[in-house]
């Protein structure tokens, strides 16, 4: 009986790779006829309900099998494929919950690499899909208005849990990470407040206020150089801006004693280069005339980065 119940199933497995399924049906039903014990004969009818996208027999089919496997003790190996069939299904059917209930039965009875990497992915997919119910624009302001109160009150703790709140709620809001950035500087946790910068001008490069924050914190960090670059960026997006232009001139005067600054910048070959500049003589001589000309000069980045240079050196300052 059992030899030919194994015939059979070898006549289904040819069918099955044809994909002619309704044979291999057939023969599988055969196989279980002659032989009820061997779970593979339904394992293997259950594969052919999965091509066949009948998803909720195949169920069916390994469900049966992991019961009559159970009963006669058979190799837990078996039973792993036949839970880990159970979970593909579930997944086909979108029914994540009970896909990842049956994948993690599977691996407790044999683990498989490829079964926990489905679990892997499959745990990220409903995170992500937990992530996404979340989002709501209209709690997400009712957060931030809680958060503005708590800061303006000077409680910028319980203003940071509401801007989180905010920031799960619409996470594409570059204002919620400005504002949570803020909070993050009056409590000195400059890190912290960078990576919502960031985050802020990575949703938003024109937004303004993120590369403001992100001088500020850089500046009370003594990364002069690199505020100077958030400073210059917000002022190209505003050359009126006079928070940026405050900031930017911080950078420069704060750069080390302004003096040794200035002789060791007259030995630079490219502060050398900069003021025999017939170009540059006449826009240094202009902003002496005109103050505001260095607005303008900052649009052109070959330019900025010249006088950045020279404001560096603490050859030039901004009034």
């Amino acid at each position: 009986m059992a030899e030919a119940a194994l015939a059979e199933k070898e006549k289904g497995n040819a069918a099955y790779k044809r994909r002619e399924f309704a044979t291999a049906i057939e023969h599988y039903d055969k196989a279980i006829e002659l032989d009820q014990t061997n779970i593979t004969f339904r394992t293997n009818k259950a594969a052919v309900y999965f091509e066949q996208e009948n998803y909720d027999a195949c169920i069916q089919e390994c469900n049966k099998a992991v019961e009559i496997g159970r009963e006669n003790r058979v190799d837990y190996k078996l039973i792993a494929k036949a839970l880990a069939r159970i979970g593909n299904a579930n997944q086909k059917l979108g029914k994540l919950d009970e896909a990842l209930h049956f994948f993690n039965k599977s691996v407790s009875e044999h683990r498989s690499s490829d079964i926990v990497k489905k679990i892997n992915e499959i745990q990220k997919l409903l995170k992500e899909k937990e992530r996404l119910a979340y989002i709501n624009p209209e709690k997400s302001l009712e957060a931030k208005q809680k958060g503005n109160e708590f800061f303006t009150q000077g409680k910028f703790p319980e203003a940071i849990s509401f801007y989180t709140e905010a920031i799960k709620r619409n996470p594409e809001d570059p204002k919620l990470f400005s504002n949570r950035a803020a909070c993050y500087t009056k409590l000195a946790e400059f890190n912290l407040a960078l990576q919502d910068c960031e985050e802020c001008i990575r949703l938003d490069p024109k937004f303004i206020k993120g590369y403001l924050r992100k001088g500020a914190n850089l500046l009370a960090m003594k990364e002069m150089s690199k505020a100077s670059d958030a400073y210059q960026k917000a002022m190209e997006i505003d050359p009126n801006c006079s928070e940026a232009v405050e900031g930017y001139r911080k950078c420069a005067v704060n750069q080390g004693n302004p003096e040794e600054i200035r002789k060791r910048a007259m030995q630079d070959p490219e502060v050398q280069a900069i003021l025999q500049d017939p170009a540059m003589q006449l826009i240094l001589s202009q902003m002496q005339k005109d103050p505001k000309a260095f607005n303008e000069h900052l649009k052109n980045p070959e330019i900025a980065s010249k006088l950045q240079k020279l404001l560096e050196s603490g050859l030039i300052a901004i009034r």
